[in-house]
């Protein structure tokens, strides 16, 4: 059986699962690091720890730049993708590191890494199965064409504003999610939770209650980070440092 994709959709399915298969065999290799089992370690030099990140860093440095410059097609196209989607997936391993500036990996605000990863992901989906939405359809006017991308955005926007983000930016490929995104509760933190919600009202209790009750999706993140929902966790953060074993943790470094 034969898939044909445009080149296109073709890379972005490798980016996609060069992204997603990196993350999982990262999660995997930094939970055997911490337990102690398998023939990994920590990476070093002089001293100083060298997180994953550096090397994501690095190939979506490399990949970026040569598929502007050679703009190959085909194979090579698919090729840089994917190194470009391997580099992605190691640097939002640790989007938390760089967010707080400081080693959180197994601690609760580690999440937030898992919470970028599954967001990326799912908008790299979402836009693998959806059309094009800015390409016009034959015979649609300047006016109607822009008046449904104006309305399109705002809806996106709205959503990702009530905190609902794969919802918005996917809306802008498929603008019911969007929608959908704008129907739901905003949540706790949000700009519209902090502008439209007031404390004691009934949204307020409804948004603050349902962000406290652990779902499927949030059990979910809890088992591939590694760390337990806010309130399970039985006091400080576990262990040191993302890819560490026993001794002082990357974040220990100066």
């Amino acid at each position: 059986m034969t898939i044909t994709l445009a080149s296109n959709r073709s890379a972005l399915l490798f980016m996609l699962a060069a992204f997603i298969l990196t993350f999982l065999v990262t999660r995997l290799v930094v939970r055997l690091i911490r337990a102690g089992h398998g023939p990994f370690g920590n990476i070093e030099a002089n001293g100083v720890h060298i997180h994953h990140l550096v090397p994501g860093i690095f190939l979506m440095l490399v990949s970026a730049p040569l598929q502007f410059v050679l703009d190959p097609q085909g194979l090579g196209r698919d090729v840089l993708a994917a190194l470009f989607g391997v580099g992605a997936a190691l640097t939002l391993d640790e989007y938390a590191l760089w967010l707080h500036l400081t080693d959180v990996y197994w601690e609760q605000e580690g999440r937030k890494s898992v919470d970028a990863v599954v967001t990326v992901a799912a908008i790299g989906a979402i836009g693998l199965l959806a059309a094009n939405p800015f390409a016009r359809d034959p015979g649609e006017s300047d006016g109607i064409f822009a008046s449904v991308l104006a309305v399109q955005c705002v809806l996106s926007l709205l959503a990702v504003l009530k905190g609902r983000m794969v919802l918005g930016i996917g809306g802008l490929l498929i603008p019911l999610l969007s929608l959908y995104g704008l129907c739901r509760l905003a949540r706790p933190g949000s700009p519209w939770f902090r502008r439209f919600y007031r404390e004691g009202g009934r949204k307020y209790e409804r948004a603050v209650r349902r962000a406290r009750r652990r779902g499927l999706s949030d059990r979910l993140k809890g088992l591939i980070s590694g760390v337990p929902g806010p309130e399970a966790a039985p006091g400080p953060g576990p262990g040191p440092g993302p890819d560490s074993g026993p001794g002082p943790g990357p974040g220990a470094q100066p």
